[in-house]
């Protein structure tokens, strides 16, 4: 099934709401608030910067940037008109942040004029990502910084044992949500055949257990695509939802994701 987020713009504009909100879901997680912090930390952001999200969904990445110490200029760019009016009314106080439709794969800006690109789990949602790396290595200056961060979301898992019932649903999500969920593995040799040094990568693990807010969307997500294709009724997609709802009541719940970053050079 294609990947909703690789055509996102001509979803509908209800589907792309539902998606904005799990985005902010997402960003509010303390977990992956560390995680960004992290790799973000490795960067070595240079005085009065200037930074590009490319692909910044509703621009929760892109904020935090703009705040960092040194950053004089944050620039989002997505292909989906909803993110990108919805990034704008969460960014209104920030007076350094900017947000614009944009294909990553072909950015309007000029060679050379930012000091640091951040690719924020979006790379597994775009086809030809190499295209969008090709094209960051143009718009950053000599010596300028790309840090990616993306899931290695063939471990998602949320099963407690074989033949999980609730694991087809996360099965379901990576068909109908993810372009390609093995891209991270092939990353590092991408990042150089397009011309960038590796400086550096890590592992970041993402567990939820006891308030799986973020894991149950998964779940949620994938039943009703299951239901959507014509593989389950709506009885078994209810009852899938509700098994989710019923190991977090009963302190039973699991739900993983491994996410690795990488940070690359640009030479000069």
């Amino acid at each position: 099934m294609p990947d909703v987020y690789a055509a996102i713009a001509e979803v509908d504009v209800a589907t792309q709401e539902r998606l904005a909100a799990i985005l902010e879901l997402r960003a509010a997680d303390p977990q992956q608030r560390a995680m960004l912090d992290s790799y973000l930390s490795e960067v070595g952001f240079p005085p009065a910067a200037r930074v590009l999200e490319i692909g910044c969904g509703t621009g929760s990445v892109t904020r935090l940037l703009a705040r960092r110490p040194g950053v004089a200029e944050a620039v989002g760019v997505d292909p989906s008109p909803v993110f990108v009016a919805k990034a704008g009314e969460l960014a209104a106080e920030l007076g350094n942040v900017s947000f614009e439709e944009g294909d990553g794969r072909a950015l309007r800006f000029g060679d050379g004029d930012f000091d640091v690109v951040v690719c924020h789990t979006v790379l597994c949602h775009v086809p030809e990502p190499e295209r969008v790396l090709t094209e960051a290595l143009r718009v950053l200056r000599p010596g300028g910084t790309l840090a990616v961060c993306d899931g290695d979301y063939a471990t998602t898992t949320v099963a407690l044992g074989e033949a999980d019932p609730l694991q087809d649903c996360i099965e379901a999500v990576k068909a109908g949500f993810l372009n390609d969920p093995w891209l991270v593995r092939r990353l590092p040799a991408l990042l150089r055949s397009v011309g960038f040094e590796l400086r550096g990568s890590r592992s970041h693990g993402y567990l939820q257990t006891d308030q799986p807010e973020y894991m149950l969307t998964l779940v949620d997500r994938g039943a009703d695509a299951l239901a959507s294709w014509g593989r389950i009724g709506p009885e078994l997609c209810a009852s899938l939802k509700a098994e989710a709802r019923r190991r977090t009541e009963a302190g039973e719940f699991y739900g993983f994701i491994g996410f690795v970053s990488f940070i690359a050079r640009k030479p000069g």
